[in-house]
C-alpha cells in the first residue's frame, strides 16, 4: 500500500471512528527490510496495513501498538536484536529485543489516532444549543437528538421534558461513562423515578454548582462536571481491543500478542502463537518438540 493511499485509509478510519495507530519508520540500521518513511496502521483486532519491516518486527509493532490503542499514547519504538540494548530505560522510548532479526535496528515512531470524545446532546433548549457551540470549542465530536451511540462518552438530555426517559434509559443501557439531565432538583428527581435500574449514574441537577445564570453558563458547568469525573469513569478507547494478552512463541521464545491478526497454529488442543512464518512453520514440522518443551 503507497503513503497516499494509507493516510486516504487513515482518513477513512476516522471518519467512521475507529481507532488505530500509524507506524512511521524514522531509522532504520541495515541489514533490514524496512527503510525511513515506512508507514503501517495498526487496526484494533490487530492486523496491520502497509508496511513497517518483516513478519518479525511486524509481531513486536503489533503487540505495542495494540498496547497504545488502550492507553491513547504514543512512543517511539526500536526493534534491536540485541536484547542487552533494553536493560537501560530511556524515558518516551521503548526498546524491545527481538531475536529475529537479521542484524539490523529499526525506530519505528508509533501515534495513536483515537476518535475524539463524543458528546450527544437531545434537545433544542438554549442550554442545548449552547452545549452544542461549546463542546465544539473544546474539540468534542457533538451530535444532536440522534441515537444513543455505543461509543458515545457523554449523553446530556436538555429536552425540558420531551422523550427524556427512554433516553436516559437508553444511555445508561449502553453504559455511556457520563449521564446527564438538565431539570430542576425537583423534576430531576420525579424523571429519574421512572428510569429505573442504575439511575443513580444519571447527574441532574446537571453541571457543577457554579452560580450559573445563562444558559451559556448551565452549558459551560455541565462540560466542566463532565471534564471533572472523566477521570473517575476511565474506560477504554471506543473499538480498543481488551487488554493485551502476551504470548510466548515456543520457537524462538519472543512475546507476541494474543490477537486475531496474530500467526497461530492449533496443536494438542491449544492455540500457539508466532512472531513470524519462519518460526511457526519449524513449530508445525516438529510441534512434539516444542509442546513438550512448553
Amino acid at each position: 500500500m503507497s503513503s497516499p493511499d494509507l493516510l486516504s485509509r487513515a482518513d477513512g478510519l476516522r471518519s467512521v471512528r475507529t481507532p488505530f495507530v500509524l507506524a512511521t519508520v524514522v531509522r532504520a540500521q541495515r541489514p533490514t527490510s524496512a527503510k525511513a518513511g515506512d508507514r503501517a496502521l495498526v487496526l484494533p483486532d490487530g492486523t496491520i496495513e502497509g508496511f513497517v519491516g518483516g513478519t518479525c518486527a511486524e509481531s513486536t509493532v503489533r503487540a505495542q501498538g495494540l498496547r497504545l490503542l488502550r492507553t491513547g499514547e504514543s512512543t517511539l519504538l526500536r526493534i534491536t536484536p540485541d536484547e542487552a540494548d533494553t536493560a537501560e530505560p530511556v524515558e518516551g522510548l521503548v526498546t524491545v529485543g527481538n531475536p529475529c532479526l537479521s542484524g539490523g535496528s529499526l525506530d519505528i515512531f508509533l501515534e495513536a489516532v483515537l476518535p475524539p470524545t463524543l458528546m450527544q446532546v437531545f434537545g433544542d433548549a438554549p442550554v442545548a444549543r449552547a452545549l452544542v457551540s461549546l463542546g465544539a470549542v473544546l474539540g468534542y465530536e457533538m451530535r444532536v437528538g440522534e441515537r444513543v451511540a455505543a461509543d458515545a462518552d457523554a449523553v446530556v438530555v436538555a429536552s425540558h421534558g420531551r422523550e427524556e426517559e427512554p433516553v436516559l434509559t437508553a444511555a445508561l443501557a449502553a453504559g455511556v461513562p457520563y449521564v446527564a439531565l438538565v431539570a430542576s432538583r425537583r423534576r430531576g428527581a420525579a424523571v429519574l423515578a421512572e428510569v429505573g435500574a442504575d439511575r443513580s449514574r444519571v447527574h441532574t441537577p446537571a453541571g457543577l454548582d457554579i452560580g450559573a445564570r445563562s444558559a451559556a453558563e448551565v452549558a459551560l458547568s455541565v462540560l466542566a462536571e463532565f471534564v471533572a469525573t472523566r477521570e473517575r469513569v476511565v474506560r477504554a478507547a471506543p473499538g480498543a481491543p481488551e487488554p493485551v494478552v502476551d504470548a510466548t512463541d515456543p520457537v524462538c521464545g519472543m512475546s507476541v500478542a494474543v490477537a486475531p491478526a496474530s500467526l497461530q497454529a492449533e496443536h494438542g488442543g491449544r492455540t500457539w502463537y508466532f512472531c513470524g512464518t519462519g518460526c511457526r512453520a519449524a513449530f508445525l514440522d516438529d510441534p512434539e518438540r516444542y509442546d513438550s518443551a512448553g
